[in-house]
Formats: C-alpha cells, structure tokens, sequence
C-alpha cells in the first residue's frame, strides 16, 4: 500500500471518528428532550423536556379534570365538588414513557431522525383516577332529588263536597346511563364538565277520566248542618238529616270508610257511667232498650251510623259519638252502600 494510499484511509479513519464523536454528542444533547411525534393523552410533547413536559400535561389533562362536575335534570342542577372526586394522574410517570420513547433504537437510528425529521409517532395515555363511590354517591343523591312516585287522580272530600283532584306524572332519573356518562367523561379526561341526564315520566294508573270508577259511592256527614248526603259516581243523589255527637262525646273529624253492616245489630253497651245498670252488657237487636234500630254500618271504632227511635233529636248534637238517622232513611242507605264505602266526616 502506497503513502497516498495510507493517508486516505487515515483521514477516511479520522472523519468517520469525528462524525461517530459529533454524533454522540448531538445525541447526548438531546437525551433529555422528547421526540417530535410524541403525544400523550392527545397533547404534543416534542421538544420539550422533563420539566417542560410536566406541566404542560398538568396544565392539559389534569387541571381541566380537577373541577366540578355538574347535572343538569331539567332546570335543576346538581354539583359534585372537586375535593370529593380526588382526581390522581400518573404524569410524571408518563412523562418518563415518552422520554423513553424518544430513545428508542440505535445511536444511527436516532441520529437519522434527527437529520431526515422523522419521528417515533406514540401516543401515550395519562392515567387519571378519581373516586368511583364519590361518583356512585353522587348518582344516587341526583335520583333522590329527582325521583317521585306518580299521584293517582283522587277525591278530596269536604262536609257537603267531592272535589276531584288530577293525577301528577311521576319521574325516574335514568340512573345507569347517568352513571356511565359521568365516568366515562372522567375516562375521557374530557373537559366538558356538565352533563344533561336524562329521565322518564311515569303515569299513574288513574287518571281524572277514570277516577270516578274508582269511587262509585262515596257518602259524606256535614255536623254543621247536620247532614248525610249519598253520592254515586261522584254526584250527589240524596241527603237525610241526622244527629251527631254532642260536645261531651264529639263524632270524630276525618276520611274513614264502612267496615262493618248488620240488620238489627245488637248493643254491645260500653262500660261507661252514662250507660248505667246497662254498661258493659249486650242488648239483643229489635229490643225496645236497643237505641242502634234496623241498621248498624261501623265506621270508627265504636262509632257508626245506625237508625234510632229518638226522631227528635235527628238536626241536633245529641248522640255519643254516633251518626243517628232515622229508621226509614238508615235502611234505604244500607241498601246502596257496601262495606269499603268511603265515610267523610266533617
């Protein structure tokens, strides 16, 4: 081999030992700094290094996660605060993933992504944790607010009235789609914070076109005018004058119903002082010592409407307790009435 020869391979040796220097320096100085090409969690981290990357994640995905989250069922919204979610992100340990990333492969191969631009293209997740009871508590507290039963349509009675009252939709929170929105927008890491939920009516199983089915009797006592009046299909057919409780033994106020008929019921006397030698003895039904004549329709308690021999007093505060009418008219309601009848005293 001449000396031209040797010199050429020497300075072919020396070149390629500089460029094997200069590129191992330009690699070393780029150890630090991320790829172009890198994401995580849909953020771009070329460039930039530890530090730098950081707080750009922080600033990205976690701070917009670390805010309320908010429902909306109508024009009612609901609130889960910040502090109760505890949100946690693995950033740093993300951050560590793309810087090894971006040190993939051979001195060469990285050098020639330096030079030609080329990148590694990975994008990487940020794992973000929240607290899933706090999310289940909160679902559960939002159908507490919103869930009510459906109203059937009624009667609200009065002494000498039947005032029908209308059915009211009731309403059931969509609870398990609510509760996979919620996580899956934490999933996501995305920042919109509020979620409309949604919700289904319910009907009520009567309506005001069917409530009068639901009361084809109905009988109401007025002590202030001293009146039963018998309504079928909520209209008034009939009324009979009676006697109600005087003020030492008051007929009770309120809605009750029929729970007992006899024909000729016997007296079972209290045993109280008003009753005398009788108290706590059993008069037999038809005797002239009888006050509960020809009918008996229990409605509290001791309490009931029966006919009586003391036509008198029917207009008046004279019974204990009792509702009295008088003989033929007890046993005309008797016959349209049934046990269940609906009794409204007032």
């Amino acid at each position: 081999m001449g000396r031209k020869s040797r010199v050429v391979i020497a300075v072919t040796f020396a070149a390629l030992a500089l460029g094997a220097v200069a590129a191992y320096g330009y690699d070393q100085s780029r150890k630090h700094l991320i790829a172009d090409g890198v994401e995580a969690s849909g953020v771009a981290l070329g460039g930039l290094d530890q530090a730098q990357a950081t707080r750009l994640l922080r600033k990205k995905v976690v701070d917009p996660q670390k805010r309320p989250l908010k429902v909306r069922v109508g024009k009612e919204e609901f609130v889960l605060p910040a502090k109760d979610l505890r949100v946690r992100a693995d950033v740093d340990g993300t951050v560590e993933q793309a810087l090894e990333a971006s040190r993939e492969g051979s001195l060469p191969e990285r050098v020639f992504r330096y030079v030609t631009g080329s990148a590694p293209n990975r994008d990487l997740t940020v794992e973000v944790s929240w607290s899933k009871p706090a999310v289940n508590q909160f679902v559960r507290d939002v159908a507490a607010e919103t869930n009510r039963d459906p109203v059937d349509a009624t009667v609200a009675p009065g002494p000498d009235s039947l005032t029908v009252v209308d059915e009211e939709n009731g309403l059931k929170l969509r609870d398990r789609l609510l509760d996979r929105g919620l996580k899956s927008t934490l999933a996501s890491g995305s920042a919109r914070r509020t979620i409309v939920a949604r919700t289904r009516v319910l009907k009520p199983e009567v309506t005001r076109g069917e409530v009068t089915s639901s009361y084809p009797t109905y009988i109401t006592i007025s002590k202030a005018s001293y009146t039963l009046t018998l309504w079928k299909d909520l209209e008034a057919t009939v009324s009979y004058p009676v006697a109600v409780g005087s003020a030492e033994y008051p007929t009770p106020n309120g809605l009750f119903s029929i729970q007992s008929m006899q024909v000729d019921p016997p007296w079972n006397v209290p045993n109280s002082d008003w009753a005398g030698d009788l108290a706590g003895t059993t008069i037999p039904g038809g005797s002239p010592e009888n006050p509960l004549v020809a009918r008996w329709m229990g409605v509290s308690g001791s309490v009931g409407i029966h006919g009586t021999s003391s036509t008198s007093s029917l207009g008046s505060s004279a019974s204990h307790g009792c509702i009295r009418m008088s003989p033929t008219d007890v046993i005309a309601l008797y016959d349209q009435v049934d046990v269940g009848t609906p009794v409204y005293i007032g």
